[in-house]
């Protein structure tokens, strides 16, 4: 097999990459590797590892780095168009990792996890687009946005998900709703909000599981939304949500499953794909069904596990 690893440049030097792409080398595999020196390398990479595919010098395209590499890998390889033949894979390298986890990579081992490309067929999952910018994992919003954007990285790599719940303490203050108007089919809502998830994968944050029955490989994305809340009810509630997940609040959540779904505000929302902030009044979120074919561990994610 001709494995083309897009490695982020931070991870260049960890004794842990060299001994699994030598490990799958050894098994008789081609591995090649492009490091990341600054914005843009990735999409770039990823655009002429596809170029490569159409020639048939390339079988599979890894993404080396966390869920922010991930899905710029995967979207500039979307965007150019890629071969049937040509499959994907994940080398998790980030804090969180929340795709690799959900799906059953296994980021703890990335001998394991590489060679999950050469010993599993792949198979195909959907990934969602916000205003054609694509996102394989996530889409979050409102305040718990804010708190993943600006949680230091280092609080993260030292407390994991709890740094997002320490962060949120912190800056209480700042929890303001939003307003906005929700479209899905069969589906409206208005009002005003604390936070939102939009999930073609389950959970973001370092695990946090925000849609709990999503699936990448159904042709629908789940929105749940955290109406506003009064008083301390709404430090009490956020608190949940970040240590426990949407379990914690599903009793207050709303929530529905579309193809689509459409937002409009007078107001501008911290919106965060797969670890890329955006900030918007409206957008027009899509599923795109079977867009790429991924090699995967055993996961409740899709119809195998």
């Amino acid at each position: 097999m001709k494995v083309r690893l897009i490695l982020h440049g931070k991870a260049a030097r960890d004794p842990r990459v060299r001994e699994a792409v030598g490990a799958v080398r050894a098994d008789g595999h081609v591995v090649e590797v492009r490091v990341t020196w600054e914005a843009g390398d990735a999409s770039r990479f990823a655009r002429e590892a596809v170029a490569e595919a159409r020639k048939g010098a390339i079988d599979c395209i890894v993404a080396g780095g966390g869920d922010g590499t991930v899905n710029e890998v995967f979207a500039a390889s979307l965007a150019a168009e890629p071969p049937e033949r040509c499959s994907f894979g994940i080398l998790p390298l980030g804090t969180a990792n929340d795709f690799a986890r959900s799906t059953g990579i296994p980021v703890d081992d990335l001998t394991a996890a590489l060679r999950l490309v050469t010993t599993t067929p792949a198979r195909r999952i959907d990934v969602g687009s916000l205003n054609g910018r694509v996102f394989v994992n996530l889409v979050s919003g409102g305040f718990g946005s804010r708190v993943t954007v600006e949680t230091d990285p280092e609080l993260k790599s030292r407390l994991g998900g709890l740094a997002y719940v320490v962060t949120g303490v912190t800056r209480f203050r700042e929890l303001s709703a939003n307003s906005g108007r929700f479209r899905a089919e069969g589906f409206e809502w208005e009002g005003s909000f604390l936070a939102l998830a939009i999930g073609n994968g389950r959970q973001a944050g370092g695990g946090i599981v925000l849609c709990p029955e999503a699936r990448i490989d159904d042709g629908l994305l789940d929105l749940a939304i955290l109406p506003e809340l009064t008083g301390d009810a709404r430090l009490e509630a956020f608190t949940q949500l970040w240590r426990q997940g949407a379990a914690a609040v599903e009793n207050i959540q709303i929530r529905t499953r579309s193809a689509w779904i459409e937002y409009d505000s007078h107001e501008e929302l911290h919106v965060n794909l797969d670890g890329e902030p955006v900030k918007t009044r409206h957008f027009r979120v899509e599923c795109r069904p079977a867009s790429l074919r991924v090699h995967l561990g055993s996961t409740p994610l899709d119809g195998t596990a």
